[in-house]
């Protein structure tokens, strides 16, 4: 069993647990107190348009191990907003990632940017969650669900006004998302299988982008370098997370980041 299958089947179980403790008639009524979602989609750049950052919020990785298990969820949130996130995306996996869905609310009352739930959504239930601790974009990985299930998620999405970032890795997946209507396209360099990182992934698959999409690169982008690299390709938004967090002034790295080549 692979990294992701093992992930999958894990979080199957803990999603049917939290559904016995906290049923969906509970999550439904709660949000009647969130304010409507900000658009994702807006906050992202077009093809072209000037580079920008979704900030992560992660305290440790599968692939990573710990990075800062101490890491003050909305006080990280609220550095990478002050320093010009488009939108800030928090891991909510604990066993994975040191994540919960109470970093994301607390993230919540800090920010004004998009917040994206970052996490291995496989059911309604977690889109529920999502909208009542107040994100605004949820991350729906296209290895993790049949073609159908992915159509019916990014439905559900709509009907709650979630955005929806939809992961892709390679050509079929990236042809499965746009046939199931997914306006935000993330490519991740990170092989959900064996972890292994190669930006050759975004530079394969970019190119086949339709413009009505908006991109998001995701993993292995570090440095300035790798920014510089992967805008030849046509990247534009960059989701970072490990190096934001390992770095003694985020601020800074993202403007080393973003800067035009």
């Amino acid at each position: 069993m692979n990294f992701l299958s093992e992930i999958l089947c894990r979080k199957a179980i803990e999603v049917a647990q939290r559904r016995r403790e906290r049923p969906e008639r509970v999550l439904e009524s709660a949000l009647r107190e969130q304010p409507p979602p900000k658009s994702l989609f807006d906050a992202l750049s077009a093809p072209g348009g000037p580079s920008r950052i979704i900030a992560e919020v992660k305290r440790s990785s599968p692939s990573a191990g710990e990075i800062d298990p101490s890491l003050d969820a909305p006080a990280q949130a609220r550095r990478y907003a002050e320093a010009g996130a488009a939108a800030v995306s928090i891991l909510t996996d604990g066993p994975g990632f040191g994540g919960s869905l109470e970093d994301l609310a607390a993230a919540r009352s800090v920010v004004e940017v998009p917040l994206l739930r970052k996490d291995f959504v496989l059911d309604r239930y977690q889109l529920l969650e999502a909208r009542a601790a107040g994100a605004d974009a949820v991350l729906l990985i296209v290895a993790a669900l049949s073609d159908d299930g992915l159509s019916k998620l990014l439905s559900e999405c709509e009907a709650l006004s979630l955005s929806a970032l939809v992961e892709v890795h390679d050509e079929r997946e990236l042809q499965a998302a746009l046939s199931a209507g997914a306006r935000i396209l993330g490519i991740n360099n990170r092989n959900l299988k064996t972890f292994k990182v190669d930006l050759a992934t975004s530079e394969r698959l970019l190119p086949l982008l339709p413009e009505h999409v908006r991109s998001v690169t995701e993993s292995g982008v570090r440095t300035a370098e790798d920014t510089k690299r992967l805008r030849a390709a046509g990247a534009v938004n960059f989701l970072v997370g490990e190096a934001l967090v390992r770095a003694s002034d985020p601020a800074a790295l993202m403007r080393e980041l973003t800067a035009s080549p």
